[in-house]
């Protein structure tokens, strides 16, 4: 039986019956990733008729994997990512502080897994704290690799953190480090390469999905080699392999047929937080850096119920390496007690389907996440929002919440 998902030409061939490791995750993590399993299962059986199914292989990470083989990321772990190229995984611990390196940001590096997908958009029924949820309906492109996130970086009082300073001070002619004997210093890698890769993926996305617009989220106007840089190659990218041209107004504009033309816009970061609030419904698809896309997709989220139904992927489109994940952390304090939201994991499975492009069982799975939460039958977090607001609602625990998605489907 053939089991190996395949890239050929830039296209993903995905056999009837593909392999799919998954990492069960700390935390929570076990909660949710059963429920996803369940219902990933039953949604495929309903729409191939058992001519489809996932064969779930369990590969290790954080502390489980640290429990059985004594490594929190086995070198087996990212060969079997690579040789099937799918994979899906539940939240994993990262330290603040001293200690280990995340192990989501290392898995991002290893694989260059350079696109971390967000799609934001409401699910009728969930409970916000903004007026119009439904205004918001984006795709977050949040380049993975670069940025401050590729973590060179030196403790402050540290001989590397010396011979930088030493070196920035005596080659380079740097005065503005105002208090040099107590810094701590990074660097900000940000590459042409990776960021042409990045845009070139959302512009591809835009196009592909009939999206209205791209916008390239920067702070340029104070970093302006690094994310200047990013604009500037931003747009001679979209000139250049798209064929985008300015018109009088000084807007961008990729030519479409037979429909509206595709605008390549851009908007400074902070400004864009506060638009996203003011006026969501003018951004479709969002090109950005690696910090700015962190704060990004997480304030979006908030928007549309909350970084616990938040699903994401992070992807290389040129090897087809994809890491589906639940976007929130572990939270140990829940762990075990029936009462976290699997719905992050959950849609995140959803956006795993449709990547394999089974689309028909990856709308089962929507559908039934949206007649679930219409019908106030709920977990914890959402069950406290609607009682405030008022409204009907019943609390599920997180096995009662995943048959219900099981039902709905």
């Amino acid at each position: 039986m053939d089991s190996l998902i395949t890239l050929k030409n830039g296209k993903l061939f995905v056999p009837s019956h593909p392999i799919v490791p998954f990492i069960e995750g700390d935390g929570v993590g076990k909660e949710i990733t059963a429920v996803m399993k369940q219902v990933v299962d039953t949604a495929v059986a309903k729409a191939y008729a058992g001519n489809r199914t996932i064969e779930w292989k369990e590969i290790l990470a954080g502390q489980k994997a640290m429990d059985e083989v004594g490594s929190f990321l086995p070198d087996e772990t990212l060969d079997a990512i690579s040789h099937y190229k799918v994979a899906i995984k539940g939240p994993l611990t990262t330290p603040v502080g001293k200690g280990m390196r995340s192990l989501n940001v290392t898995l991002r590096q290893k694989l260059d897994l350079y696109v971390c997908l967000r799609p934001v958009e409401y699910l009728c029924g969930v409970p916000s704290p903004v007026k119009h949820p439904e205004k918001v309906d984006m795709v977050v492109f949040r380049e993975n690799t670069e940025d401050i996130y590729a973590g060179i970086e030196w403790e402050a009082g540290s001989s590397e953190v010396g011979k930088v300073l030493a070196f920035l001070a005596d080659e380079m002619g740097v005065d503005k480090i105002r208090f040099p004997k107590s810094s701590a210093l990074g660097i900000k890698p940000v590459s042409r390469e990776g960021s042409e890769r990045l845009i070139r993926s959302a512009i591809s996305y835009a196009l592909e999905n009939d999206r209205r617009n791209v916008t390239l989220v920067h702070k340029g106007n104070i970093m302006k080699f690094t994310e200047g840089g990013f604009l500037t190659w931003g747009y001679a990218l979209a000139e250049r392999e798209f064929g985008a041209v300015k018109n009088a107004q000084g807007r961008y504009f990729i030519k479409r047929q037979g429909q509206e033309d595709l605008e390549i816009k851009d908007c400074i970061c902070d400004a864009f937080l506060q638009n996203i609030l003011l006026k969501p419904e003018v951004y479709d698809v969002i090109a950005t850096l690696n910090l700015n896309g962190d704060y990004i997709s997480d304030a979006l989220a908030a928007e549309i119920g909350g970084i616990g139904i938040a699903p994401g992927a992070n992807i290389n489109y040129e090897s087809g390496f994809a890491i589906f994940e639940a976007t929130h952390g572990t939270a140990p304090d829940i762990a075990g007690k029936n009462l976290v939201n699997p719905l992050s994991l959950v849609l995140s499975a959803e956006m795993m389907l449709r990547y394999l492009h089974w689309n028909e069982a990856a709308d089962l799975v929507r559908d039934s996440v949206s007649r679930s939460i219409s019908s106030g039958k709920v977990t914890q977090d959402f069950y406290h929002l609607l009682q405030d607001e008022k409204i009907p609602s019943v609390l599920l625990g997180t096995r009662e919440f995943g048959e219900t998605l099981i039902e709905n489907l």
